[in-house]
């Protein structure tokens, strides 16, 4: 028998951790966890799935519409905030029983509560229990960034989002990335005047430039405004409880709410890692190698915390390698490249692969091909909102090496498309397939 109290001591059950347990434990290991929130990590308590529901909850506020020009009489709809919002917090609730149950089933012991490293092989808990392990994982992921400036305290993040208590008229969403994009169209299709205020000139840096265009093009349409390179200076609150937000360059407005993206960080303050001898990046990323290991080889690190691809199913990804490697015999390394991913705005956005200035930096002779088309449930509903699918091609060898599309379902036809870039198919080999007719995703392999 091993010396120590376990094999495995995971600090952190969101969706690395909870993955790594299980599968260590599946493999024979004694694995504890340490969570100090809600077993489910970001992802499934204040993150992807609560976000997903109220995605659904607002594509009902144009459905309903159009429903009328496909033959329905529906009266005119009022939206019940509260109901929606409890509603998604049972199910949040739900899903944390279910993880829970997993840990359990697989005989998994769970602190629930806050746990630090205080050695290569030893933890803390909260109420000064210290419990040894062979191994340590750290997979206690990222948390919203803030920053500081006057009345920064009157803001909330998307932890609280989804516990407001009434629906605000007025939101001012600070940042320019997927968050601030997703909760613009959330809010704006539940009647909400949205504001989207980005201290930089651009939304969605690191997505293919045609498809944030596009998305900006429509988000204005249909309402949302934008403040360009306008940073926050201040916020102040008014008697009447509403807000006063001051920009650089730009006119203040006012709001009911203020929701900062603005990004988010390492969670690794207050672990006691450094102290530990583990090495952080200048973002407090835990540095680690392909196998997930930091610079204290008994101590391990996956998912958000380690700064990689911040993506749930890559934080699982590595959760299940790193038990594999470590518990199973089966050395498993991730592969980070073509990972796929979606930016669930109004309409939605699936990328995977390079971005057309990425291929022309990299590969130098490429080939684009365009499909820019009006879906035809938005034809019929006198929508004149247009899709738009870009394939990026390697010229020299026909390998598709990017797909990038915005426009309904995107994110579902991405899923499938992804699997022919990953797999190194090329224009040819999309070109020789039947399309499904009638389809938007047969638009995929009728590019020309």
């Amino acid at each position: 028998m091993s010396n120590f109290d376990f094999d495995l001591f995971v600090i952190g059950a969101g969706s690395g951790g909870v993955r790594a347990s299980r599968i260590a434990a599946s493999h024979g290991a004694r694995v504890a966890v340490a969570e100090e929130h809600r077993v489910g990590g970001t992802c499934v308590i204040r993150g992807c799935v609560p976000k997903k529901l109220l995605v659904y909850g607002a594509h009902f506020a144009e459905d309903l519409k159009d429903a009328r020009q496909f033959g329905w009489d529906v009266p005119d709809c009022k939206f019940d905030w509260d109901r929606l919002r409890d509603n998604v917090l049972a199910e949040v609730t739900r899903l944390e029983g279910l993880y829970g149950q997993t840990l359990e089933n697989h005989k998994v012991t769970v602190f629930k509560t806050r746990a630090t490293v205080v050695g290569p092989q030893k933890v803390r808990l909260a109420d000064g229990q210290e419990i040894s392990a062979e191994r340590i994982l750290i997979a206690t992921g990222g948390w919203p960034h803030v920053p500081e400036f006057p009345g920064s305290e009157h803001a909330i993040t998307s932890n609280e989002v989804f516990h407001l208590e009434k629906l605000p008229k007025r939101v001012v969403i600070a940042g320019g990335g997927y968050i601030a994009n997703e909760f613009a169209g959330i809010f704006n299709e539940f009647g909400s005047k949205v504001t989207i205020v980005n201290r930089g000139d651009t939304i969605l840096r690191g997505y293919d430039e045609q498809i944030r265009d596009r998305l900006l093009q429509i988000s204005m349409t249909k309402g949302i405004e934008f403040r360009f390179n306008a940073p926050f200076q201040s916020i102040e609150r008014n008697d009447d409880g509403s807000l006063t937000v001051n920009l650089e360059n730009c006119d203040a407005i006012q709001a009911d709410a203020v929701l900062v993206a603005a990004g988010r960080v390492p969670n690794s303050k207050g672990l006691g890692l450094e102290e530990a001898g583990v090495e952080l990046d200048e973002h407090g990323a835990i540095k680690v190698d392909e196998r997930n290991q930091s610079s204290v080889p008994s101590i391990f690190a996956v998912g958000d915390v380690t700064n990689r691809i911040q993506l749930t199913p890559v934080a699982i990804r590595e959760g299940q390698a790193f038990a594999d490697t470590f518990f199973g015999n089966k050395p498993t390394l991730v592969d980070y490249a073509n990972v796929p991913s979606a930016v669930f705005s109004h309409p939605p956005i699936g990328a995977v692969g390079m971005t057309e200035a990425e291929a022309r930096n990299k590969l130098g002779s490429i080939r684009v091909y365009t499909s820019d088309f009006r879906a035809m449930k938005n034809v019929l509903a006198g929508r004149n909102e247009r899709a738009l699918y870009k394939m990026v091609v390697n010229a020299a060898t026909d390998q598709v090496v990017g797909l990038h599309m915005i426009g309904p379902d995107a994110p579902e036809i991405l899923q499938a498309a992804a699997i022919a870039v990953k797999a190194g198919l090329t224009k040819a080999d999309f070109d020789n397939t039947v399309a499904l007719h009638p389809s938007m995703a047969e638009e995929l392999v009728l590019l020309k």
